[in-house]
């Protein structure tokens, strides 16, 4: 007999990524290779300066701490600033973490939220917010418009802006009002924002910006990731920023639990939020292969939807997403069906640009 009673995965949905096996196993066996669409990992290398950073940092035998360096400290903070256009930033606003996916899934735990609680998200979105509402034993909840939510029990709200899946972009205008309703009804607000840095349609606002927030930080709290923007996936290197007292709190359970970004990659971080013409050149190569991938789907009989900004094309035929899915794998081409963010995404796919030039290449001339 098992000594765990109730085993904690059985609150999980089944893990997306698995489903999709036999398509992969499909798109593998073309005799080009596979056109791997579907993930969004990023392939191209590590800026260099990042690169020797790390390896400058190599010799720390020492234990790092979880609230950074004080030059981290001083790169987040300026980075905020000078990026996001937030005003007043100091050290007790700023904390880094293990990669963004390790923050949304453990959050609400972090936060004491449980049963009786409710946790909101957008009604397609990334699967991680649903995940991390489980964990904590407490309601996930899909919104359309958050404004528009029952505040009864409501803890914690998340926007996604660009999002992930479709690429969408709040406006001003959203992000103000959002604010300013959850601060009328004591929600703390989190706005994921790992994709702020590649708007192709439209220009992202933060939520920290002085015309959203109004200047004070109180019950908002940013995430900000290096995974997309410098190809640091396999860094683990992101952080939040707002709310001091949040952050105070986060960083003291932080420290029990021992979530500490290791010492060499503060380092890269330091150096990959210090210089923005790896950013520049990453752009190119994105909107490059953009441009490419949309074309072809359209003449492919695809319309895409949203995608004015992130690392994806939200694409249907008006069709099952599943069916869809397996055409393409049929190409060789593997992609992510839609109902892995939501109900609402059944009849869409998710097409990652992430691939090589070469792959990207492979791709366009098998939509042809």
């Amino acid at each position: 007999m098992s000594p765990v009673s109730s085993p904690v995965s059985t609150r999980l949905p089944v893990f997306p990524w698995d489903k999709l096996e036999p398509c992969k196993r499909t798109a593998v066996a073309h005799p080009d290779g596979i056109v791997d669409l579907s993930v969004g990992t990023p392939v191209d290398p590590v800026p260099e300066l990042v690169q020797r950073a790390l390896t400058s940092a190599a010799d720390s035998p020492g234990y790092p701490t979880v609230w950074g360096t004080v030059e981290l400290r001083d790169a987040l903070t300026g980075w905020g600033g000078r990026r996001l256009g937030a005003t007043g930033l100091t050290h007790h606003h700023v904390l880094p973490v293990v990669g963004s996916k390790e923050l949304v899934a453990w959050l609400p735990t972090q936060l004491g939220l449980g049963p009786g609680d409710r946790v909101a998200y957008p009604r397609l979105a990334y699967p991680t917010y649903e995940v991390g509402a489980r964990l904590a034993g407490a309601e996930p909840v899909v919104y359309d418009d958050p404004t528009e939510l029952d505040p009864a029990g409501l803890k914690l709200l998340w926007l996604n802006s660009p999002s992930n899946p479709t690429g969408r972009v709040l406006t001003q205008d959203e992000l103000t009002r959002a604010v300013g309703w959850a601060r009328e009804h004591g929600i703390l607000l989190v706005s994921d924002e790992c994709y702020l840095e590649l708007g192709w349609e439209a220009d992202p606002v933060s939520v920290l910006h002085p015309e959203v927030c109004g200047g004070s930080y109180e019950g908002i709290v940013a995430v900000h990731s290096l995974s997309k923007r410098s190809n640091l996936a396999g860094y683990r290197a992101a952080f939040l920023l707002g709310d001091s007292a949040v952050l105070g709190e986060l960083l003291q359970i932080r420290k029990h639990g021992g979530m500490i970004t290791p010492a060499p990659v503060q380092a890269a971080t330091v150096a990959a939020l210090g210089d923005d013409s790896h950013v520049t050149e990453q752009r190119a190569r994105y909107a490059s292969r953009r441009a490419a991938l949309r074309a072809a789907l359209e003449s492919h009989g695809f319309r895409i939807e949203h995608s004015e900004a992130s690392l994806y094309l939200w694409a249907t035929r008006d069709e099952p997403c599943w069916d869809t899915v397996a055409h393409l794998a049929a190409l060789g081409i593997l992609v992510a069906p839609g109902d892995f963010y939501g109900e609402a995404g059944a009849r869409h796919i998710r097409v990652a640009f992430t691939a090589t030039d070469e792959r990207v290449e492979a791709a366009v001339k098998r939509l042809g």
